[in-house]
């Protein structure tokens, strides 16, 4: 009777094994036929003034944006994650260096790039956030190409992307930001420039930033991946809603919440929004205190 019970449970487990392998091998393929895709978008482009007002507003962006939390601080490129589950992510060098962009790489490409997330090539960026940075105002997107065309060289050769199991199925479920060209509303036209004011406008078009992770609502939610916190709730309803604007602005420059709670940059990239002026960081909290 045991060995039968034994016997059994062998085939249904040998079963499910073989199910799950064929369930993973769809998957696979599939993400990789969604990575190798190209895309085709009408070319666009833009004046880049190169004058120090728009290099310093560029210079700014690429702090508040997160670019050098990718890309390192010269905007070198770097390898983000490099594990077995996940896999390798990189971020590539954005400068005109060994192993950057090539010299062909013109305004059109920057802007196929932000705008639509795409490689000069047509096949998807992958984890760039080109959805958040496609809502951008052309006067922004501008200063962003013109502060990046000017960085100096850097030599850094980095190895391709390798995702791992874990990356490929959170991916495929929707879980991972892996193909913002998949995200974006590509027939969306650029606003010419954003709302400069301090107050819940222009946090709203800062806030776009913080959508990545505490999602389209701010309400927060699960984990972005295994083993990262849960996603809190940001709004005038969340507890982070309870602060005041000077407990907000000390806890996003400081990394150190009202309650002690000491701050993970990996889960919360505070040193990023430390590079916010006062006024911005003030223009995003009354936009999120205005959501319910």
């Amino acid at each position: 009777m045991i060995r039968k019970i034994l016997k059994w449970t062998g085939i249904v487990l040998a079963g499910v094994a073989l199910v799950a392998i064929g369930a993973y091998a769809y998957v696979s393929v599939s993400m990789k036929n969604r990575m190798a895709k190209a895309y085709t978008f009408e070319k666009e482009t833009i004046k880049i003034p190169t004058d120090s007002t728009t290099l310093a507003r560029g210079k700014h962006l690429v702090a508040i944006k997160g670019c050098q939390d990718c890309h390192g601080t010269n905007l070198e490129g770097k390898i983000m994650n490099d594990d077995g589950a996940i896999g390798r992510l990189v971020a590539g060098n954005l400068t005109h260096g060994k192993g950057g962009l090539p010299a062909s790489y013109e305004v059109s490409d920057w802007l196929a790039a932000l705008r639509h997330g795409i490689h000069q090539d047509g096949k998807p960026l992958l984890f760039m956030p080109s959805h958040e940075t496609t809502l951008l105002s052309q006067q922004d997107l501008a200063a962003l190409i013109a502060y990046c065309r000017q960085i100096p060289e850097v030599d850094n050769v980095l190895p391709e992307n390798d995702l791992g199991p874990v990356a490929i199925v959170m991916s495929y479920i929707g879980k991972m930001p892996l193909l913002s060209v998949e995200k974006i509303d590509h027939e969306k036209p650029m606003i010419a420039r954003a709302d400069s004011t301090e107050g819940a406008a222009q946090g709203k078009y800062l806030a776009v930033s913080c959508s990545g992770c505490h999602r389209e609502n701010f309400k927060g939610g699960e984990p972005l991946a295994p083993g990262f916190p849960p996603v809190p709730d940001i709004t005038r309803a969340g507890h982070v809603g309870k602060w005041t604007k000077a407990q907000f602005i000390t806890t996003l420059t400081s990394g150190k919440t009202p309650e002690g709670h000491v701050l993970k940059n990996e889960d919360m990239p505070w040193k990023m929004t430390a590079q916010y002026t006062r006024t911005e960081l003030s223009s995003l909290y009354d936009y999120l205190q205005s959501i319910q």
